[in-house]
């Protein structure tokens, strides 16, 4: 006997007018241009700054050091080492009374430079890399990859690096052996048809003039990037050049109904959360867009969620307003109601075999709520609890919001993690929740854009009301 199928999520698509479907694209016009632009943590940073700032938002940086207090209304925004931002607008009552916080990652899986990267073989210049995060290794091959990042140079110059973007500009890219010399690569498992130290990307075949010089295209690789950003190959020991897929995110489907891009996972969700942060002008809680690095490797390290940069900067926004105490950060965490913004996996006709049909989610059902994730028996799952989950539910149907709940496959299938159990350390209300995704973690991933629509406004609602 079947299993009779779970409460029927609707269609978003269905409630739109006409009015409703212009603003659906509209976003998802506004979020392509963000996710071409920004394919590093870096960038999103930078970007997410310079459009908070036209909104109002100032560095709390510059509020500490002028010993200003900040009010109701104000705005405010914390960079951590250009790679976690947080956005802070602040309401009429106590901190101490809790916030109301979106957390999402915006470190997607890619492909970094080692840091002794250069080198020649057969006459190629290549780049040696170590993957980032969970990926298909064999996925990245033979496709156009850009190069990302900075070069910190030993006086502490930062030089930008943007290369296979602009139409004009050289991709690079990771060779695969051809098919006809093929036989034994397509015996291996899929987890080592390339393995992870074949992922070296070419960069040149040109030989330097100099017919003495040892490694000639080595040395012309070398000689192009000192002309263009003045820097030497030992500069690239303290680089972080991250190697992504080239090219602009594009409208998917016959019907331009989805979005096709790099870093959805987690950029999506960020960049929902600060659209609805920027539409909220006045609020009673302090309401709090939280954007961190490292999530995809465990969210460890001084950008993860895992330092203290969020609750040091909370402890700086109450003495800013004259209400720090150790006590009132300690209550300001405790009594804080969170959503931890990630994507999930999205039903797909070609695999239904992962998922367990009643529970998991669907393009255009809107945003999806996860009470738990994890892996074998809810293993690292913040599992939020069912007094919250109804609260929740309260806040979306007030808003007419098209929501959904979902898991990450069947069980014992997979599984992974997100941010919410940190962040639940302290005792403060927490659930996973997000846009639901194909393809996730290839370089080129599937979202709905109803899905973004509602997510957006799901965020704009828990916002105004939890």
């Amino acid at each position: 006997m079947s299993k009779k199928l779970k409460k029927e999520y609707s269609l978003a698509w269905d409630k739109y007018s006409k009015d409703d479907l212009k603003k659906v694209f509209e976003l998802s016009d506004r979020y392509k241009d963000f996710i071409s632009k920004c394919k590093t943590e870096r960038e999103s940073v930078d970007e997410l700054i310079e459009l908070a700032e036209n909104n109002g938002y100032r560095n709390l940086q510059n509020i500490i050091d002028n010993g200003e207090v900040l009010k109701a209304g104000d705005k405010v925004y914390a960079n951590n080492m250009g790679k976690t931002l947080a956005l802070f607008l602040i309401g009429s009552e106590p901190l101490e009374k809790g916030l109301r916080i979106l957390g999402a990652h915006l470190d997607s899986p890619r492909l970094d430079l080692k840091q002794n990267p250069l080198y020649e073989d057969g006459g190629l210049a290549l780049f040696d890399t170590h993957y980032y995060g969970g990926v298909k290794k064999y996925q990245w091959v033979t496709i156009p990859l850009a190069i990302h990042g900075v070069l910190v140079k030993k006086d502490g110059t930062v030089i930008k690096l943007n290369v296979g973007e602009d139409e004009n500009d050289p991709v690079v890219g990771v060779s695969d052996l051809l098919i006809h010399l093929a036989s034994k690569q397509l015996e291996k498992k899929a987890n080592v048809v390339i393995e992870g130290e074949d992922l070296n990307v070419l960069v040149g075949s040109m030989p330097i003039k100099d017919k003495d010089a040892k490694e000639r295209v080595k040395e012309n690789i070398l000689a192009l990037f000192n002309e263009k950003y003045g820097v030497e190959e030992e500069d690239f020991v303290s680089a972080e050049l991250e190697i992504v897929p080239a090219g602009k995110a594009r409208d998917y489907g016959l019907d331009r109904s989805m979005v096709m891009g790099y870093g959805h996972d987690d950029r999506i969700c960020a960049y929902t959360s600060f659209e609805a942060l920027m539409a909220i002008e006045k609020t009673d809680r302090t309401c709090v867009a939280l954007f961190v690095d490292k999530e995809e490797i465990g969210s460890v390290g001084a950008t993860g969620m895992q330092s203290r940069f969020f609750e040091n900067i909370v402890a700086e926004i109450l003495d800013r307003k004259g209400e720090y105490s150790e006590l009132k950060l300690r209550r300001a965490l405790n009594n804080s109601h969170m959503l931890s913004s990630d994507v999930t996996v999205a039903f797909d006709p070609n695999f239904p075999s992962v998922v367990e049909k009643n529970n998991t989610a669907y393009f255009g059902k809107g945003i999806v709520f996860s009470k738990y994730t994890g892996a074998r028996g809810k293993s690292g799952s913040n599992d939020a609890n069912a007094e919250y989950v109804a609260y929740i539910r309260r806040i979306m149907e007030k808003h007419n919001v098209t929501w959904q709940t979902g898991e990450l496959g069947k069980v014992d299938q997979g599984g992974g993690g997100t941010i919410a159990y940190i962040l639940a350390q302290y005792n403060m209300q927490v659930i996973d929740c997000g846009i639901a995704l194909h393809n996730m973690h290839a370089p080129w991933e599937v979202a709905s854009k109803a899905d973004i629509y509602e997510t957006m406004r799901g965020y704009e609602a828990f916002l105004k009301e939890a």
